[in-house]
């Protein structure tokens, strides 16, 4: 009954949903050119053929089902897979990171009509939802067309939880609508047992199953080389703004350790010419990777603005400041650096990959600073101990690998709802 009228309601302030669109519009929260997909109206056919479903809300759930994503076009590339998400910044995101041939859409907003349409249209076999963005009408309506749906890294916040339990009336038709919950601990499925989903499991944390990168074992040796007998460290991806506060963190850490070399990889490498001046500023001698300059005993900062090196830093320098954290840019994954054994220090800006991050923390194989002073400080204490250091790097290593072996267990579940597959 409350359903219906949920869905009734929804029907009937048609126009004032229009009006608000129009709004968010205005104020650059939806894409104009885009917006018919948010009442359901594609921009493309559908491909013949099983296609799955994936949402997430935003830009952090968005980037956490990537994994997934590519691990489904690997195993199974006869599949069509299509996500959703609500908002811009998570459709630009994923205009520049989904493989080719994945579709993007916006989600469809929660009204009968333009729900209606958008499952006609697309007709998936199977519906992948991230976390909790769970909306009435778009739950319930493909569950009742028969198609299987699935939460993966099911969270929810205590708050959201005790809301829901009070709407039992809302949330019992909700969370029974799903055929299986992959929880992202235990005792966030003990949360949706008690809501009403009937088979929820933990199989792992996907935000923590990022890819390896692809190692290259003659630059990593490279790299040891050119550093090799000095203290060093790496600050890779740095961001404008973030650039100062490595040089200030390295003239701190210099004054007890002449020899330091620090590392710096911008995350574009066109603000390279904008670094080397502050390195200039600085007083300091610098070699550039992209004109061939040698590191020499003499060279205070290397500036390593080439192009899908990144890797062979990580696994040749113990000691990783993973930038992107220290200005709000959203962050960067840091299980790519810990698969390849780095200590690592971030700053606390990373929502886009907080659990990652807190999965670094939880295990001691990070550590977070907040500026200039504190990343001196943590780094030096590494450099001055570097058995701590290679512990640290060992214990991120492995943390990322049991983010694999979630990613396997989560395929694995998966596997028995995937069109087309055993059963």
């Amino acid at each position: 009954m409350i359903l219906s009228l949920y869905k009734g309601l929804a029907t009937a302030l048609g126009p004032a949903i229009d009006a608000y669109l129009d709004r968010r519009v205005a104020r650059g929260k939806e894409d104009p050119r885009r917006l018919d997909e948010r009442r359901g109206v594609a921009d493309r056919p559908r491909p013949d053929g099983p296609l799955v479903w994936l949402h997430a809300a935003s830009v952090g759930e968005a980037v956490g089902l990537l994994t997934l994503i590519r691990a489904l076009r690997q195993t199974r590339p006869d599949l069509t897979l299509l996500m959703t998400t609500g908002t811009t910044t998570s459709a630009d995101a994923m205009a520049r990171r989904l493989p080719e041939g994945v579709i993007h859409q916006f989600v469809p907003v929660d009204r009968p009509a333009w729900v209606g349409r958008f499952l006609d249209h697309w007709r998936p076999d199977l519906g992948i939802w991230m976390e909790s963005d769970l909306w009435p009408t778009l739950v319930t309506e493909a569950d009742g067309r028969g198609i299987p749906l699935v939460i993966v890294d099911g969270r929810l916040s205590v708050g959201a939880f005790q809301r829901w339990r009070r709407m039992g009336w809302l949330a019992r038709p909700l969370f029974g609508a799903f055929d299986l919950v992959l929880a992202a601990s235990a005792d966030q499925a003990r949360r949706f047992s008690a809501l009403g989903c009937a088979d929820v499991r933990y199989a792992g944390n996907l935000k923590a199953a990022g890819d390896p990168p692809e190692g290259n074992e003659a630059l990593t040796a490279e790299i040891r080389a050119a550093v090799a007998g000095r203290p060093v460290w790496l600050a890779a991806s740095t961001h404008p703004g973030e650039d100062a506060v490595v040089l200030d963190a390295h003239a701190r850490l210099a004054s007890g350790r002449p020899d330091l070399l620090t590392v710096i990889i911008p995350r574009h490498v066109t603000r390279a010419d904008e670094i080397a001046g502050l390195i200039r500023a600085q007083g300091l001698t610098a070699a550039r990777r992209s004109a061939g300059e040698t590191v020499t005993s003499g060279t205070a900062v290397y500036l390593a603005d080439t192009m899908g090196e990144v890797a062979g830093f990580y696994s040749a320098i113990p000691v990783t400041f993973l930038a992107g954290s220290l200005v709000p840019v959203g962050g960067h994954n840091p299980i790519e650096p810990a698969h390849c054994g780095t200590a690592l220090v971030f700053g606390p800006l990373i929502p886009n990959n907080r659990d990652a991050a807190d999965a670094l923390l939880a295990a001691d194989a990070a550590r977070e600073v907040t500026d200039a002073e504190s990343l001196a400080q943590t780094v030096g204490a590494l450099l001055d101990s570097p058995e701590s250091a290679a512990a640290m790097g060992g214990r991120a290593r492995a943390v990322a690998a049991e983010g694999r072996a979630g990613l396997v267990r989560i395929l694995d579940a998966l596997t028995p709802l995937l069109p087309g597959g055993p059963r």
